[in-house]
């Protein structure tokens, strides 16, 4: 039997659902909403109301955005003829935090990972296709995690491209800024020595 009031229980539980969130940390957010002004609360609420109902997904890049084509979809002075291939829209974000990159993108909203039975279907693998067929590209830059997921899904979308005069390329791998060579796995430092470059 729980102490907590319902209403209490009902927001914990909630939280609990979201990924990373515990049952302590679900908790604590509760409480913490409890203790909130009720116009800041209020505010809260409308803002969790309207995260679903004004946003949408651009129709070319598959990218969260207040009205299709997205913002960089639609702008002209990006490169159309390179698609940077990612995971999630916030990939996007923190690609585009480095102002180093100046294509589009394609967001997957996930990878092949067929043990939580997610194949190519539940991704958005088809529309990246059909843009390929439809769209000049000159590179496919694949960006998705450097997991055993993320690697078979760059594999099958290679597959599904077959021969073609677009350049794919992947992302850099390697020990990262301030890492320490001692500490890094072997996997990684393959990758770094597999990625070197003039210096």
């Amino acid at each position: 039997m729980s102490i907590l009031p319902k209403a209490v229980s009902h927001v914990v539980e909630s939280f609990e659902r979201l990924p990373g969130i515990g049952p302590k940390t679900a908790q604590r957010l509760a409480f913490y909403l409890l203790h909130m002004p009720q116009a800041d609360l209020d505010r809260f609420a409308e803002y969790m109301k309207a995260l679903k109902a004004n946003t949408v997904l651009c129709d070319v890049c598959k990218n969260v955005t207040e009205r299709t084509p997205c913002q960089i979809c639609a702008d002209p002075r990006r490169d159309h003829t390179i698609i940077c291939l990612v995971e999630q829209p916030t990939d996007v974000l923190s690609i585009e935090k480095t102002q180093a990159f100046h294509g589009v993108y394609h967001v997957l909203h996930g990878i092949i990972d067929p043990l939580n039975n997610i194949g190519p279907d539940e991704i958005y693998l088809s529309d990246l296709l059909k843009r390929l067929r439809n769209q000049e590209v000159k590179e496919l830059i694949f960006a998705m995690n450097p997991t055993m997921e993320g690697e078979a899904t760059a594999m099958y979308i290679q597959k599904q491209i077959g021969a073609t005069e677009v350049a794919i390329t992947r992302l850099a791998h390697g020990i990262p800024i301030g890492g320490d060579i001692e500490y890094a796995d072997e996997v990684t430092l393959r990758k770094a020595l597999e990625g070197r470059r003039s210096y």
